[in-house]
């Protein structure tokens, strides 16, 4: 017959848990089962073990194994519902569908499921059964268990629970992967409303017990810890690291309020501009500018578990890799004062222009760089000794992907990915570093040995280029980031056919990169790196201003 061995009951088998911290120490997100300990339910307070009696089986020590009064219950309410509205499952009927690895709808498995409440009920007591469920119920998220879960959604152990947080637990079981914190704190707060309700009528709790609990239902179900972006790519990226078989502890790089305030500002930036604009995606990567560490990390809107576009997209960068040429400029011996040509330019067929219908003359560097001309761009390209001089000026800074090899180049024809575009920005800003950025600083408390900062350009020169970038945000095409009395500076970025928008720069210590586009490449409705990617940009930064 197949039957479970019930010396098993009390443990279960879970999958190993990958806990993710942030600095501080506090759970950010968690892959795997939650883990927990055995607990007795004559060591919880008595209202934990009833608020799980009066919502799932109020007459449990009333009836056996089986409770006909209760099944009748439910039958008749469903007949006169005409769909099924109430269980008859009592708790060691539940207890004995847990003891089966697959949860299937036979008859085969209710006739086993059956003969297995039997056995439960012959060889065990109500208090043993009710131990148990509570170390074996699901309550959603990969919480196995009425300490897994505690630890989980609460952070305490089970014997700490207060009322409110056991009346969510308790509610759980009807639906926990939609009723738990994480998935939807509202619904989770009106489902342990009805558990308290169900407590006050089997006289588990008092009225007023009832209503002082129900006032602190919103603070309890408040989430501690939300899946994000960032965690699916320290999983992606750390999976060599991290040991197989056994719980693991990684603590992180992660801001979770700047975490929270990225998503917002492109999910918010999307849904009201992206029809218009034709706009669907976006990613964005916020690293600290000294080490390269990433404090909040995007990777579209949408499914957060699907493609990370921050990490896995190449995409043009168009005027934002001219920062790299400028500095390739600084290195052939050019300054910031020096004037470049602002006008028509014919290169061996090549006819490039600026996206403003009138050309300038001559400009200085810092000019040419705030305003985003193209054909000035093209003549520093040329004067820093060609594209390959700009290349290898970009692999210095940490850009490893192909690029091609010839004006285009200064324009920005060349696939960059925004984490790897936010690293190389860094350098600009931290005295002429390349870092390398990284998201886990420790692995089971062990100290991971992340690349550090190493010297690569002088400090003079990255000194030069944030300069130039700093007069982008305060008078040329990235004034949308400009914010008074906070220090920012960057650079606009917008590809043929309006197909990408990017606007990368600093502010408060981190840079911050955005990109704006469609997975499938077709044009916005002419987004420009200084509108839509810069006001994010302007988004975060007051954030970060503000903290």
């Amino acid at each position: 017959w197949d039957m479970p061995n019930p010396a098993t009951a009390v443990t279960t088998a879970r999958r190993p848990a990958i806990m993710l911290l942030d600095p501080a120490g506090h759970l950010v997100a968690r892959f795997g089962d939650a883990s927990g300990q055995v607990v007795l339910p004559q060591n919880l307070p008595p209202y934990v073990p009833a608020a799980f009696i009066a919502i799932e089986d109020r007459r449990f020590y009333a009836h056996g194994p089986f409770d006909l009064q209760g099944i009748l219950r439910a039958g008749l309410s469903d007949l006169f519902h005409r769909r099924i509205v109430q269980g008859g499952s009592t708790l060691t009927q539940q207890v004995a569908k847990t003891l089966f690895l697959t949860d299937q709808r036979t008859l085969r498995r209710k006739i086993q499921e059956a003969v297995l409440s039997l056995w439960l009920a012959r060889h065990y007591s109500q208090a043993d059964i009710l131990g148990i469920y509570l170390n074996r119920v699901y309550l959603g998220e990969g919480a196995y268990g009425i300490d897994a879960a505690a630890r989980l959604y609460f952070g305490v152990p089970a014997e700490k629970l207060t009322l409110a947080q056991a009346a969510i637990l308790a509610g759980l079981p009807k639906a926990p992967s939609s009723l738990n914190p994480l998935a939807n704190p509202q619904a989770a707060a009106a489902r342990a409303t009805q558990v308290l309700d169900a407590m006050v009528a089997t006289q588990a709790i008092t009225l007023d017990q009832e209503n002082t609990a129900e006032a602190q239902l919103a603070n309890a179900a408040s989430p501690t810890s939300r899946t994000s972006w960032f965690a699916l790519w320290l999983m992606q990226s750390q999976g060599a690291a991290i040991p197989e078989g056994e719980d693991v502890t990684l603590k992180t790089t992660l801001n979770a309020g700047l975490q929270t305030v990225a998503e917002a500002a492109l999910d918010n930036t999307i849904a009201m501009n992206g029809p218009a604009m034709h706009v669907s995606q976006g990613a964005v990567v916020v690293l600290d500018a000294r080490t390269g560490a990433v404090r909040a990390l995007v990777g579209g809107v949408g499914d957060r578990e699907g493609y990370n576009r921050a990490v896995l997209a190449r995409r043009q960068t168009g005027s934002a890799i001219k920062p790299i040429v400028w500095l390739a400029g600084l290195r052939a011996g050019m300054s910031p004062s020096d004037t470049v040509f602002d006008g028509p330019l014919y290169l061996h067929g090549y006819h490039p222009h600026d996206y403003e219908a009138t050309y300038r003359g001559n400009v200085s560097m810092t000019e040419a760089l705030a305003d985003s001309m193209n054909t000035a761009a093209i003549r520093i390209l040329l004067r820093a000794g060609g594209a390959r001089r700009v290349i290898a000026v970009a692999r210095l800074l940490g850009l490893d992907d192909d690029f091609p090899d010839d004006a285009t180049m200064a324009l920005g024809s060349g696939g960059v990915g925004v984490l790897q575009l936010a690293g190389a920005y860094a350098t600009f800003f931290n005295g002429g570093n390349r870092v390398t950025p990284f998201g886990v600083s420790a692995i089971n408390g062990v100290p991971v040995a992340n690349p550090g900062p190493v010297p690569v350009v002088s400090a003079a020169q990255v000194q030069a280029i944030a300069g130039m970038m700093r007069a982008v945000v305060t008078g040329g095409t990235g004034t949308a980031a400009f914010i008074p009395k906070v220090y920012t500076a960057g650079k606009t970025g917008t590809t043929q056919d309006y197909r990408d928008a990017w606007f990368a720069g600093y502010a408060e210590g981190d840079i911050i990169a955005v990109w704006l586009g469609n997975d499938d490449n077709t044009p916005t409705n002419k987004v420009l790196g200084g509108t839509l990617p810069a006001q994010i940009f302007k988004t975060i930064a007051t954030a970060l201003a503000g903290s």
